[in-house]
């Protein structure tokens, strides 16, 4: 293994997905380390990659990144060959950051508490940065037309972030959904990337839930 080699931790039942999802897209190879959850997220190795004891990491040129939008922008600007962000001078890097924060901000947050059955009391909504319930959607689907992607013509990270939290939370009822967002979810989930993504992990998550039956 080189300092050149993309390191990836992973458990196909997490956010690591929305991360190997990215990784098909740069297309670069990369290794993949499956953690079950529990003891082996805790050893002393891998606590000193990630001393939260979570997945997803990364570890690439000797750095770690850990969290999954940081890890999402930052294999877009490592491979920019790939196309997944725009040029600092571009007029689409200040949306693209834009969306990128909204997923790793209000919309994790939003999608996190309604799972937890976590909902403000009304004078308090201010307070959460996703504001009123449907707020946080109204945003995402008009972002989302005319389309395709969030930026418009051109696909980014913000959209394996975005569309990987459209899908999966709506199909979970943690989001509401609308005729936008489930026409945008359907679009970038039939992405050969995105769909070789999930072949594995579905995969993977069928083997390791044998292995615990």
């Amino acid at each position: 293994m080189t300092d050149d080699d993309l390191v990836f931790y992973t458990n196909p039942y997490s956010r690591a997905r929305v991360v190997r999802w990215m990784l098909e897209e740069v297309g670069q190879p990369y290794r993949a380390v499956v953690l079950p959850y529990g003891p082996p997220m805790k050893t002393p190795e891998y606590l000193a990659i990630n001393p939260m004891g979570k997945v997803p990491a990364l570890v690439h040129r000797g750095m770690v990144v850990t969290e999954t939008p940081a890890i999402c922008a930052y294999l877009a600007d490592a491979f920019p060959q790939a196309g997944l962000a725009p040029a600092a001078d571009s007029p689409l890097r200040g949306p693209y950051f834009r969306w990128m924060f909204f997923a790793a901000g209000p919309m994790e947050q939003s999608i996190s508490n309604r799972s937890l059955d976590l909902i403000p009391p009304e004078d308090k909504a201010r307070m959460v940065g996703y504001g009123p319930p449907g707020a946080m959607e109204r945003a995402v689907a008009t972002a989302v037309v005319p389309g395709p992607y969030i930026l418009g013509e051109q696909f980014s990270a913000a959209d394996v972030l975005v569309g990987s939290y459209v899908g999966w939370a709506a199909q979970a009822g943690l989001m509401d959904s609308t005729p936008e967002l489930d026409a945008y979810a359907a679009r970038v989930e039939q992405r050969p990337a995105a769909v070789r993504a999930r072949e594995i992990d579905d995969a993977l998550h069928a083997e390791m839930s044998k292995e615990t039956t």
